[in-house]
């Protein structure tokens, strides 16, 4: 048996490795990231206003590098930043989360058409999860 032969031993996974998505860095597919959308959300309104990345950098005191990787997905920027982003767009942000989640919605509801793996029944809202709590003395 050679030293090569002798060196090499079977690696298990702690976890399953995720089947990597074009340009997703190995999340699975249909999944969207939220750093995604909200990224999505701050190109798009940027775009429709016509202005420059280098303009909103300016304006949102945001390093034009570092508001690039948000734009594309490649940051999670804090709520302090989206908001600097967010007021350089005139925008609230509430207004870019708010943006965001409707993209997630209509994003997922395409899954569940489309039957994706894991897009129906595999989730509830927070307000069915929940037990009712019980609001006047126990009887």
């Amino acid at each position: 048996m050679s030293i090569r032969a002798t060196n090499q031993a079977d690696v298990i996974p702690l976890r399953p490795v995720p089947t990597a998505a074009p340009g997703q860095g190995g999340t699975p597919p249909g999944e969207p990231l939220w750093r995604d959308l909200v990224g999505e959300v701050l190109r798009r309104e940027r775009k429709a206003q016509g202005r420059t990345l280098k303009e909103m950098s300016e304006a949102s005191r945001i390093s034009l590098a570092y508001l690039s990787e948000v734009e594309r997905g490649r940051k999670e920027a804090s709520s302090e930043v989206l908001a600097a982003a967010a007021r350089a767009l005139g925008l609230t942000l509430a207004d870019v989360l708010a943006l965001a989640g409707e993209r997630l919605v209509s994003l997922t509801a395409a899954r569940s058409r489309t039957g994706a793996p894991g897009a129906a029944g595999g989730h509830r809202s927070a307000r069915t999860a929940l037990p009712a709590r019980r609001t006047g003395p126990a009887g």
